[in-house]
C-alpha cells in the first residue's frame, strides 16, 4: 500500500490526472461548439447563392410577361367592345333602311305631323322650370347658344 500511496501523490500521476482533466474540459468545450454551430454548410450556402441569383435574374422578365399579358387581355377586351358596338350600329343602320322606322323617328325628334293632322305639344313643368333659367342664355352671344344646344343633344345621346 506504500507503493499505491506514493504513487498517488507523484509528478507523474499528478500530471496524467491533470491531463485527463484538462481533455475532458477540451472535449466537452468542443461539444457544446458543435452544438452551436450553424447547420448552414457550404453546399448549402452555395445553394441559396444560386437560388437567389435565379430569382433575381427571373424578376424582370416575369414581370414583363405577367405586363404583357394583361395588356393582351385589355386589348381582346377591346376589341370584343368594338365587335360589339360594330353590331350594334350595323343594326341601326338595318332600322334605318325601313321607311316605317324613319318616320317614327322624324315624327318623334322632330314633331313633323302628317298633313291633315294636328299636332300636340305636352309640357313638362320641369322643361318649364329650365326654359326659364335658359332665358339668361337671351343675353350670351348666339355662338354660345349654338354651342351649349351642341352639347345638350351630345349629352343626351350618351
Amino acid at each position: 500500500m506504500a507503493v499505491k500511496d506514493r504513487d498517488r501523490f507523484s509528478t507523474a500521476t499528478r500530471l496524467r490526472a491533470l491531463g485527463e482533466q484538462t481533455a475532458a474540459r477540451v472535449y466537452r468545450s468542443q461539444t457544446r461548439r458543435q452544438a452551436r454551430r450553424s447547420r448552414l454548410t457550404g453546399r448549402a450556402a452555395l445553394l441559396a447563392l444560386v437560388l437567389c441569383s435565379l430569382v433575381v435574374a427571373l424578376a424582370y422578365p416575369i414581370r414583363q410577361y405577367v405586363s404583357q399579358r394583361a395588356q393582351i387581355a385589355d386589348m381582346e377586351r377591346q376589341k370584343q367592345q368594338a365587335r360589339e358596338r360594330v353590331e350594334e350600329l350595323r343594326d341601326l343602320k338595318a332600322r334605318w333602311q325601313d321607311d316605317a322606322y324613319a318616320e317614327q323617328q322624324i315624327r318623334q325628334r322632330l314633331h313633323y305631323v302628317m298633313p291633315g293632322e294636328t299636332g300636340y305639344v305636352v309640357i313638362d313643368p320641369d322643361a318649364v322650370k329650365q326654359s326659364r333659367a335658359a332665358r339668361g342664355a337671351a343675353r350670351r352671344p348666339w355662338y354660345s347658344n349654338v354651342w351649349d344646344g351642341v352639347d345638350k343633344s351630345d349629352a343626351s345621346d350618351r
